[in-house]
């Protein structure tokens, strides 16, 4: 005879203390970081080590703490498998936007002024989303748990997708306007040299420095990024609306969904980390008044080269302070 015990529902040892069967999410993410606060070093090698200190040092040492990483959740719930699915929607769908926009053939249509900015700030714009991508990378690379991990690194993926775009649109372009705008020489002239470039460059370059994990998330997520994506995928696709390039538009308003996916993670964990842990308000808090004259200084110095200043300024002020409400208090 079956007795009450054996017929006792079992559970997987990830979700023991609500005893409920976990989600595809949970089993392929949950507990992953099995070297998060290992004692006596989070890899089995020498303590001393070199790549031990530094987790060490920039991840169970950063000023940014909470008792349980585990229990953060990104609100998409992505692993690797919908990621793939999602995403191959959303390349279907830009390419059928590329199809529909190069079968009016209407570049040969763009005003040279126009053209001029595209090579100008939209170009180069390519490695802009690189130093957001490596960030990204980073920042999934030394975070505490796999829930942080994945996306972070699927936002990385996402910004890989942006620049791809850009450098298929120059490509596109310079079939019509010229060849310089898919010489990649050029392009890096104008990134290493443009006076409205190297504000952004400093900031970016500035970024890649930022070894704390806390750091390097909260200047990337909550501070640079969302700046930047309001320049570029806000003020920019509309700006490329007005001059009639109607392909540039809709391939930005397209990364712009990656964009709001995203901040949507960020705002949940930042939100995660000051409700964990009350000292991590003045954390976080400190690193964004550290990091958003930085973001200020990039955002003003490419809007110089726009044709409305102002306008993209208010823009990217209204978007970050939108997104910041998400999770400020």
């Amino acid at each position: 005879m079956t007795t009450a015990t054996s017929r006792r529902l079992k559970t997987w040892s990830i979700a023991a203390d609500t005893r409920r069967k976990p989600t595809e999410y949970e089993v392929v993410t949950g507990q992953f970081h099995y070297h998060f606060n290992r004692r006596p070093a989070p890899f089995d090698l020498d303590p001393d080590s070199a790549i031990n200190r530094w987790y060490l040092k920039h991840r169970e040492g950063s000023p940014l703490q909470a008792d349980n990483w585990e229990a953060f959740r990104d609100p998409a719930a992505l692993n690797y498998r919908r990621y793939i699915a999602l995403q191959h929607d959303r390349e279907v769908y830009a390419e059928g936007v590329v199809d529909h926009y190069e079968a009016l053939d209407d570049d040969h249509k763009l005003d040279p002024a126009w053209i001029e900015t595209l090579t100008r700030i939209y170009v180069p714009a390519r490695y802009l989303f690189h130093v957001l991508q490596i960030t990204s990378l980073y920042v999934g690379q030394l975070a505490p748990s796999a829930y942080i991990t994945n996306a972070a690194f699927f936002q990385a993926a996402d910004e890989l997708r942006a620049l791809q775009w850009i450098a298929y649109r120059a490509k596109s372009l310079s079939l019509t306007h010229g060849t310089q705008l898919a010489n990649s020489e050029a392009t890096q002239r104008i990134w290493e040299t443009d006076e409205v470039w190297q504000p952004a460059r400093e900031t970016l370059e500035r970024l890649l420095l930022a070894y704390d994990w806390g750091e390097a998330f909260t200047a990337l997520n909550l501070v640079v990024k969302p700046a930047l994506d309001a320049l570029f995928k806000e003020a920019f696709a509309e700006l490329a609306s007005d001059n009639g390039d109607g392909l540039t538009a809709a391939l930005l308003q397209e990364s712009r969904v990656d964009t709001t996916r995203n901040q949507a993670w960020s705002a949940a964990l930042a939100r995660y980390a000051r409700s964990a842990n009350p000292a991590n308000r003045a954390v976080i808090d400190g690193w964004v008044e550290k990091w958003r004259p930085r973001a200020s200084r990039a955002v003003d110095g490419l809007a110089t080269a726009l044709p409305d200043p102002d306008a993209a300024l208010d823009q990217v002020a209204h978007s970050v302070a939108a997104f910041t409400a998400q999770w400020a208090d």
